[in-house]
């Protein structure tokens, strides 16, 4: 066989790889081809070719385990089992940077579906690596590299704490410094991931110095990256005051306000969350977003959206509400008892409705005049029916409960109770004759109203046990009134 022979079987050897890699990376990107190529064992195929001399057949074969790793778990597994991984790392720190790319893209696509992938990602030796490529000049590698990062980070706080040790932090802050839009969402991104597990690991973020550069991105055009600098934010202030107070220090009020009107739905509810974020510590805390306008713009927010983009804003209401009689007086007076009772009547998730009642119940339990504040939008009835129907979830149950005593311990708007009064069972009726019996006494127009209205004659056949608090509610209402009036009404 001459030389020239020679080179061509050569030729065609690496044209039928070039070939195969790049028809299963085509393959891979459809889910109907996953199972077949799975079956044919094209996991042991690839592996080699991870390995190979050429280039480019390194990178599709990378690619092509990337696309099917990323499909599901078994698939990931496979790539764990089949010893692919330190190759992998092994490849990542030594080759180019197409290959970098497709490598730190097969790491994410294991990494994502659990935590035991991840670590068996941890355990390769994959971190130091993959913190490397976050120095690379190649912006694209940083990119992929924060991704992995990021995946495996999110899983919980012993795998973010890995990333944490690898010494991840302060190169994701270099990252979002960098110009590329695409760069700065990746590793705002990963900076939310591992900040949320706990306030050790938001605190390795804020001491990296990320509070400040996320604050003056709150106002970047880009839809996407806002959503993940607002995210980041949030997992960073839900966890202390003290991480909560970095935050308004850096001056992300009245500024974080203006993402509430976004036209991007994630960007308002991250918004929302942030802000949700905040209020809920302190009281302090929560006069600072008031007088910002914040409670007058979460009402808004919530106004001009639907589901779930409403609840961080209808929770946050609910915990400003919760922390003071003043605090609550201001979501009063900002109009945030009607837009709740639009949200408790026209959202259908139970979870929505049942936050909406919560924070309800946070405004009416101060005084009557707050309990007073929601009684008037007829809110109490639609509560009602949610207790006591069938079909409401558990926890929409309870908080309805709860909120409906809550507001009715305080209510002493007779108008708004007596319309309960025919279909609340025992253990709502007793809140709501109780608060009969304190205010007939000492109210003689309220007196004669109730007689009127057929009040009196409804508690007449209300059936309670004989010494109950109820029977107790009774007998002092019915001694308000003289006797003949009270057995006419009962008749």
């Amino acid at each position: 066989m001459s030389q020239r022979q020679v080179l061509q079987v050569f030729e065609q050897y690496q044209k039928a790889r070039t070939q195969f890699v790049q028809t299963v990376a085509e393959l891979a990107t459809r889910p109907q081809n996953i199972e077949t190529l799975q079956n044919a064992g094209v996991m042991s195929l690839l592996r080699p070719l991870l390995l190979d001399v050429v280039p480019t057949i390194q990178q599709t074969a990378a690619l092509a385990l990337g696309r099917l790793a990323n499909y599901n778990d078994d698939l990931a597994e496979a790539v764990v089992k089949g010893d692919i991984l330190p190759q992998l790392v092994y490849s990542l720190a030594e080759q180019n940077r197409f290959y970098k790319k497709a490598a730190a893209f097969v790491l994410r696509a294991v990494g994502k579906h659990s935590p035991q992938l991840a670590q068996a990602i941890v355990d390769c030796g994959a971190l130091d690596t993959l913190v490397i490529c976050l120095e690379d000049f190649d912006p694209g590698v940083k990119e992929a590299a924060a991704w992995a990062l990021g995946y495996i980070a999110r899983h919980n706080a012993e795998l973010s704490q890995a990333v944490v040790d690898a010494g991840a932090v302060p190169l994701l802050v270099l990252c979002i410094q960098e110009p590329e839009i695409a760069l700065k969402r990746i590793a705002a991104s990963a900076l939310s991931d591992i900040s949320k597990h706990s306030p050790e690991l938001a605190q390795t973020v804020v001491d990296a110095g990320a509070i400040a550069h996320l604050a003056q991105m709150i106002l970047n055009p880009d839809a996407k990256l806002k959503r993940q600098v607002l995210s980041a934010l949030s997992q960073i202030a839900k966890h202390s005051v003290d991480l909560a107070e970095m935050g308004v220090e850096a001056e992300i009020f009245p500024v974080v306000l203006t993402c509430l009107k976004d036209s991007d739905e994630y960007v308002k509810k991250n918004a929302a969350t942030l802000i949700r974020e905040i209020a809920k510590h302190t009281p302090e805390l929560s006069q600072l977003i008031v007088n910002a306008g914040g409670v007058a713009a979460v009402i808004d927010c919530i106004g001009n959206c639907k589901g779930n983009v409403r609840l961080p804003g209808i929770m946050m209401l609910g915990y400003v509400a919760a922390h003071s009689e003043n605090l609550a007086m201001a979501v009063i007076i900002s109009k945030g008892v009607p837009q709740l009772s639009i949200c408790l009547s026209e959202e259908r998730e139970d979870h929505i409705k049942a936050a909406a009642a919560w924070a309800l119940g946070q405004i009416g339990r101060h005084t009557p005049e707050h309990a007073r504040a929601v009684a008037v939008t007829n809110v109490l009835p639609v509560l009602l029916s949610l207790y006591m129907e069938t079909e409401s979830s558990e926890d929409l149950q309870v908080k309805t409960k709860k909120a409906l005593k809550n507001i009715l311990q305080k209510c002493t708007y007779l108008p708004a109770l007596e319309p309960l009064l025919h279909d609340a069972p025992p253990n709502i009726l007793k809140h709501i004759v109780g608060q009969f019996s304190k205010v007939l006494p000492h109210d003689s127009k309220a007196r004669r109203l109730f007689v009127t209205s057929g009040g009196l004659k409804k508690v007449q056949e209300i059936k309670a046990e004989p010494g109950s608090l109820l029977q107790e509610y009774i007998n002092t209402i019915n001694n308000c009134y003289p006797e003949e009036i009270v057995r006419d009404t009962g008749e």
